[in-house]
């Protein structure tokens, strides 16, 4: 008996070893196939074209075809989920952006930020404040517009994202920190979809993203009035002051990160985080995302989570003022 008791622990260790040898050599000869990456908005949307110029350097890094597969809707939450729930061994990843914070503090995941494995970030795209020079008042600064709204609470139109969105937030954020009224239109969608009203001039004012806004800047209507980023807007707009400079606490920025399903391993992890923090710094896709008026920033992946919980902490503020607050525990 244990001399058979022996056996089996033996076999055991064995086991054991075997499993963990299996898994060292599989990650040491990863990536041996495509690589799917999961992107949760539409092609065509600001987070996809920035994501696929990326995913083709970190490509030919790593030595394997990455597959861009657009997974959209549902704020975003569709292509969290098809993220969160594959198996962990790096040959699926995706793309992410503040809403994976809004959709859990909506109560559309039981998920955030906290529940994948952080692959580094590399891009912001700013919200800007434009108004529109079609209306009956096209406002030529930002001051005007606030001595205006001080005036007449409520009767300057605002388009936004729709609500719950990154841009959604952005706009929330600069009334809280104006304390003015504004009517307040939400959109159906993302950025995208505050330009139209705008531009066509049905309503006053929107906070777009500035790489969404640049053909109707460059048309003429749109009128750039302020940044609400930490920085101001680069290149031909960055004459235009932040909110922060003109002494409002006021500032939202949209950041672009790269994730992966909750416990990869670390070596795999290391791998991918390497290979895109590399793609991200290329001098050439830093000129890519200058011209999409798009700001490069990478963190490191053990940075990444204690940015998002400072962000967390804005929209669920901006969510429980608006009565959307809906975080499922």
């Amino acid at each position: 008996m244990r001399n058979r008791s022996i056996a089996i622990l033996i076999l055991l260790a064995l086991l054991g070893t075997s499993g963990w040898a299996s898994r060292s050599w599989a990650a040491e000869r990863y990536p041996t196939k495509p690589i799917f990456f999961i992107v949760a908005v539409e092609a065509g949307a600001d987070g996809d074209v920035v994501s696929r110029k990326l995913v083709q350097k970190a490509s030919a890094i790593l030595g394997q075809p990455i597959v861009v597969v657009n997974k959209s809707g549902a704020g975003s939450s569709i292509g969290y989920r098809e993220v969160h729930d594959a198996k962990p061994d790096g040959y699926t990843i995706g793309w992410a952006s503040v809403t994976i914070i809004t959709c859990k503090l909506q109560g559309i995941l039981r998920y955030d930020h906290q529940d994948f494995t952080p692959l580094g970030t590399f891009a912001t795209f700013l919200p800007i404040v434009v108004a529109s020079t079609k209306t009956k008042r096209p406002f030529k600064t930002i001051q005007e517009v606030m001595s205006f709204a001080k005036e007449h609470p409520g009767e300057v139109c605002m388009a936004t994202s729709g609500i719950g969105q990154s841009f959604w937030i952005a706009a929330m954020a600069f009334i809280e920190g104006t304390g003015l009224e504004f009517n307040v239109i939400p959109g159906a969608g993302g950025s995208g979809t505050t330009i139209a009203p705008v531009a066509g001039g049905h309503c006053d004012i929107g906070v777009p993203a500035l790489g969404s806004a640049k053909g109707q800047l460059e048309a003429g209507n749109l009128r750039f009035l302020a940044s609400l980023g930490t920085i101001r807007a680069p290149g031909e707009y960055s004459s235009y002051p932040t909110m922060i400079e003109l002494g409002y606490d006021v500032v939202w920025e949209s950041t672009n990160m790269i994730i992966g399903p909750p416990k990869m391993p670390k070596d795999i992890a290391d791998r991918v985080a390497k290979a895109f923090e590399t793609a991200a710094k290329d001098p050439e896709y830093v000129k890519f995302l200058t011209e999409l008026n798009a700001v490069p920033t990478y963190l490191p992946p053990d940075k990444v989570n204690n940015y998002l919980d400072g962000r967390r902490a804005v929209v669920q503020r901006i969510m429980g003022k608006a009565g959307i607050l809906k975080e499922k525990k």
